[in-house]
């Protein structure tokens, strides 16, 4: 199984050029290929967190399905290449069918699946903002490497949207919907099981790496900052969380996750006053030091960099 990592290989020299804002934008294939991906190998593996509630990791974002009396709710659906794959893991948990889909962004990779679950019947649910991203073209940039997500037929699109909250009752338990305001996105959602003290955090929280900042699109990492914070205070310290990429967390894991990210903030924040380039920013290695978060970080300080001086202006 591969899992869908923000460390874009082979490009990190690329990475520190400020002029390099606008890279080749990739095809679907060539996208697949640049991260190892193979649909027709993926294999879909399930960890179950509580009866009827499992986390189903592929190719893509992690989904969380909820799987009960009243149907199936996803958090999430990845690519409809690999959907053969999810339904058969989530006919092997007791599902006919996929009943609603709420998108925590509208990224291809967490939200693609829309457009083989939506024909099909499945009520799909996002942000407002999310559901206005999918409705263009649109351009997701990583700096060395840049994905062209076209725009989703009407069928593919969520009928259901919400504004700063909104709530579902399904499967005997309150499903709290949360958006605190533009973070990996402009359009991003937590997802709170009420019963089960499970959260499903989308890109906003990834679990042991750096997050990627949509800086292109609205991202903002004071922004990503707040929204963590917002949803630990919803959360007990025995909540479990799912992040959008990576292994199946904690309260604690998410603590720590947001004081990294602050103290790369607070470093950056203190180059960009004094007057830094994002050449001197990146020789500066604002991340040195911080333990937890494997991989490359400089898509992360690039985006972060980019997103500190724009809330500077």
């Amino acid at each position: 199984m591969k899992t869908f990592r923000w460390a874009v290989p082979g490009v990190g020299l690329l990475l520190s050029m400020a002029a390099v804002s606008h890279p080749p934008t990739m095809d679907r294939e060539a996208f697949f290929e640049a991260f190892g991906w193979d649909p027709q190998q993926a294999e879909i593996t399930v960890e179950t967190l509580a009866e009827g509630r499992h986390v189903l990791f592929g190719l893509g974002g992690n989904i969380l399905a909820s799987i009960g009396e009243q149907g199936t709710l996803l958090v999430d659906n990845q690519i409809p290449e690999i959907r053969s794959q999810i339904d058969a893991a989530l006919a092997e948990l007791g599902s006919a069918r996929v009943d609603f889909t709420i998108n925590t962004h509208w990224h291809f990779d967490h939200a693609d699946g829309n457009l083989s679950y939506g024909p099909d019947g499945t009520w799909l649910i996002a942000h407002e903002e999310s559901r206005r991203m999918l409705t263009g073209d649109r351009i997701i940039n990583m700096v060395g490497m840049a994905y062209e997500q076209a725009a989703y037929p009407t069928e593919a699109l969520p009928v259901i949207t919400f504004d700063d909250r909104m709530q579902l009752h399904f499967n005997g338990e309150r499903i709290d919907l949360i958006h605190a305001g533009p973070a990996h996105t402009t359009g991003d959602t937590a997802v709170i099981f009420r019963g089960h003290g499970i959260v499903h955090m989308g890109d906003v929280f990834v679990k042991g790496m750096w997050p990627f900042i949509d800086f292109d699109s609205g991202g903002d990492l004071d922004g990503m900052i707040r929204f963590v914070r917002a949803v630990l205070e919803e959360i007990d310290d025995d909540a479990i969380v799912v992040p959008g990429h990576g292994p199946v967390a904690d309260r604690a894991a998410m603590v720590a996750y947001v004081q990294r990210l602050e103290t790369v903030r607070g470093r950056i924040a203190e180059l960009v006053d004094a007057g830094a380039d994002l050449d001197a920013v990146m020789a500066a290695e604002p991340t040195a030091g911080i333990e937890g978060m494997e991989g490359d970080p400089t898509l992360f300080v690039n985006r972060a960099y980019h997103s500190l001086r724009r809330s500077a202006e």
